[in-house]
């Protein structure tokens, strides 16, 4: 089912799937017609991923998962993160209208204190010098309280608040916030740009606190502290020595 909202200034197509085996699959399979921040939403999806490969678990009906198509021919492969800032830092955004102070656990997992309650996997596809698609698929768990899988730390929404939230009537409002987001920074205005580096950088989990990491290059468990990030967008993390680390995505994992 294909619903037509207006959201701000933008009228946003959004398709219903009762199931599909992946959003952000559906998205890229329907890109040749899709207009900027297009939306796929599912009640479920039977191949759901998150990163590093993982399943990414979530009950029927009971939570958000969407993707979002962004065409952001302003931005260059090299500043792709710009999409993680907007698509997490948008979740934060969203889950603080609902009472709840949200942290982004580098580059783009949500948590709510030490609990896992967004995931995301955004996927990009180039054409010359700047990127042609942008897919940012979001999972929020809304509704779920029991997780059947080995996740270490799930939270939802109705765990934390004691509420539950129609996900069709949320929806909206997430993506909202997200092209707001987008829009804001559209033209890569360099205020705007470090207006969202700055909220992104201030809302980081663990940020400017020593707490446990493995450096998965080597094994190595070792507590450091996160100061930020590079230009590179890999994450900035010092040691109880005073040496600053730079990691790429996989090459540390923090130990919750």
């Amino acid at each position: 089912m294909e619903k037509v909202s207006t959201i701000g200034d933008n009228t946003i197509r959004i398709h219903w799937l009762k199931t599909t085996d992946s959003t952000n699959l559906e998205a890229f399979r329907n890109v040749g017609d899709a207009s900027d921040k297009e939306v796929w939403a599912a009640e479920f999806q039977t191949a759901g991923r998150g990163q590093r490969g993982n399943v990414w678990e979530s009950a029927r009906g009971q939570n958000l998962t969407f993707s979002i198509l962004f065409r952001p021919d302003h931005i260059s492969p090299e500043n792709q993160f710009i999409i993680s800032q907007i698509s997490s830092y948008a979740v934060v955004l969203y889950l603080e209208r609902k009472g709840l102070v949200a942290k982004i656990k580098w580059p783009n997992d949500v948590y709510v204190g030490d609990k896992k309650i967004c995931g995301m996997l955004i996927e990009h596809s180039v054409s010359g010098d700047r990127l042609s698609v942008s897919v940012s698929g979001i999972g929020v768990n809304l509704n779920q309280t029991v997780f059947e899988s080995n996740a270490p730390n799930p939270t939802s929404l109705a765990l934390e608040t004691g509420k539950s939230h129609d996900p069709r009537q949320e929806l909206p409002e997430l993506v909202s916030i997200l092209c707001c987001l987008y829009d804001s920074v559209k033209d890569m205005d360099p205020d705007a740009v470090a207006l969202l580096d700055k909220s992104y950088r201030e809302s980081m989990y663990r940020l400017g606190v020593f707490s446990e990491f493995i450096d998965t290059r080597s094994g190595e468990r070792f507590r450091g502290m996160i100061l930020g990030y590079d230009e590179s967008a890999c994450l900035l993390v010092k040691n109880e020595k005073g040496e600053v680390g730079s990691f790429a995505f996989k090459e540390i994992s923090y130990i919750i």
